[in-house]
């Protein structure tokens, strides 16, 4: 993917942050993002990018390091935690106890409030029994199936926002490009954004 110019961004990212608040971590998502690219974010005062992949991750961070916060949003396989660990301040996607086993930086636990098949995450039920085992989850996220109108999605982000008071949790990552103004009003604390910063959506 090729990012837009280093103004445009700069400016987008001010008005995202603007629109969120205070309140909420802007995550940038920068799956699509070549190690180049990464500069252009640096440019632009972009504080905390979330990465997918393992691999990935090393080869930005050794590029860019302190330029950035780290946050690792894709499927976390337990081969993988080492590198997280190393690199990241936080995980928001942990689905596995294996994982949960190995993980030493903070983690939101993910929650498949949609039942879908080809999604990872824990069932609302299963959410104390993480709780208990495991000291490193202090939020909740959640990814709703896709839809063209994000109000679609406000049934989701609520739901979850229940879920974490019922456990006295107070993070939530919800929210992305598409419905990332209702993810905010549904009470997220992290929103994950890509192609609303990067294409001007």
């Amino acid at each position: 993917m090729s990012i837009a110019a280093p103004a445009e961004v700069a400016d987008r990212y001010r008005r995202l942050r603007e629109e969120v608040g205070d309140g909420v971590t802007l995550v940038v998502a920068t799956k699509y993002v070549s190690v180049e690219e990464m500069a252009v974010l640096a440019g632009a005062g972009v504080e905390c990018v979330g990465e997918n992949r393992a691999q990935d991750l090393e080869r930005k961070h050794a590029a860019y390091g302190d330029a950035f916060r780290w946050h690792f949003i894709g499927h976390l396989q337990s081969n993988k935690v080492k590198v997280v660990n190393r690199l990241c301040e936080l995980v928001h996607s942990l689905s596995s106890e294996s994982a949960a086993a190995r993980l030493t930086v903070p983690a939101l636990l993910e929650v498949n409030l949609s039942e879908e098949k080809t999604k990872s995450g824990a069932a609302p039920g299963e959410i104390a029994s993480y709780l208990r085992q495991f000291e490193s989850i202090r939020g909740l996220m959640t990814m709703p199936p896709l839809a063209a109108d994000p109000e679609e999605s406000r049934s989701y982000f609520r739901r979850l926002a229940e879920l974490a008071a019922e456990h006295d949790l107070r993070e939530l990552s919800m929210g992305t490009s598409q419905d990332y103004r209702v993810a905010v009003q549904e009470g997220a604390t992290h929103v994950r954004i890509g192609g609303a910063l990067f294409r001007g959506h």
